[in-house]
């Protein structure tokens, strides 16, 4: 597939959606008669204990307005995020607290201020770059790489500017997407990126894989990704942060993501940036060769 050279018109667009979308259904199962919604709320606290065997957390929390004063408790969660977790480590988290197995938690997030200060000032950075850049949103090969900053899969706040001086190659993708054909060829792809670059003598290689989904796809979830994969995160990153950041990035980037019926429609693109943070090759899809990408590389 040749590199888009040219600025996506409406008419594009209208194609794009619906001639390269894929339909992915979030939830990869099949349509079920609707439930009533279970009750939930927002909580923050402190990590006191993990359980990874028992896949449960010992959170003092903080009041819960309207449903419980603020006290220390044990949650049920999925192993991902039981073994991660850190003592002492404040998290900001969704409670489901009639789940007859006992009340659990999903959703968990770090909660630093200081980081979430610095990704907010970024978002709105981002935000404003892309208002300024109205119809030219969408960024060219040859034009430079947006400045942003967002989450990677350890919840370090990472920023583009760390990646100055090393070349990029950038994708989206979702953890939960079930088309073999899609979001998951194309992290195979990258895969098959590191292997070859390393062979190749490629030393100054970064990875990056931005999620489609922030909603579900927290830190803990795309490290859990990482790891089921085998994949060495050394060099590779998996992103995610606030979502209107990512839906700036979807607009710079030329991606095209919503969710209609419960499916995610989205389209792929996957970007190598140089040193210098200029966008110089793009391959839209994901039927893409390796071999393309590590051949534009500098060497060395």
């Amino acid at each position: 597939m040749k590199a888009a050279l040219a600025r996506p018109s409406v008419l594009a667009a209208v194609l794009l959606l619906t001639l390269a979308f894929s339909g992915c259904d979030r939830a990869a199962g099949p349509a079920t008669t609707a439930v009533p919604a279970e009750k939930s709320y927002p909580l923050t606290g402190e990590i006191v204990q993990a359980d990874t065997v028992r896949k449960t957390l010992l959170v003092r929390h903080d009041a819960i307005p309207g449903f419980m004063a603020a006290m220390t408790m044990e949650f049920r969660v999925s192993a991902a995020y039981a073994v991660p977790a850190k003592e002492g480590q404040r998290i900001r988290a969704v409670l489901f607290p009639d789940d007859p197995q006992g009340a659990r938690l999903e959703k968990i997030w770090p909660a630093d201020p200081i980081a979430e200060s610095a990704l907010a000032a970024a978002a709105n950075a981002l935000r404003q770059d892309t208002a300024a850049r109205a119809s030219h949103a969408y960024r060219e090969v040859g034009e430079n790489l947006p400045d942003f900053a967002l989450y990677d899969q350890d919840g370090a706040t990472v920023s583009a500017a760390r990646w100055r001086g090393r070349q990029v190659v950038l994708n989206f993708i979702y953890t939960r997407c079930p088309i073999a054909t899609m979001c998951p060829a194309a992290t195979e792809n990258m895969m098959a990126v590191q292997r070859l670059a390393r062979a190749a003598g490629v030393t100054n290689l970064q990875l990056v894989s931005i999620t489609l989904d922030p909603e579900y796809d927290t830190p803990t979830v795309l490290k859990d990704y990482a790891k089921a994969r085998g994949i060495d995160t050394a060099n590779f990153a998996f992103l995610t942060g606030p979502e209107r950041a990512i839906r700036d990035l979807f607009a710079q980037f030329g991606i095209l993501a919503e969710i209609k019926s419960g499916l995610l429609n989205h389209n792929l693109a996957t970007l190598l940036i140089d040193p210098d943070g200029k966008i110089i090759w793009r391959v839209d899809g994901s039927q893409w060769k390796p071999e393309e990408f590590v051949t534009k590389m500098r060497k060395g």
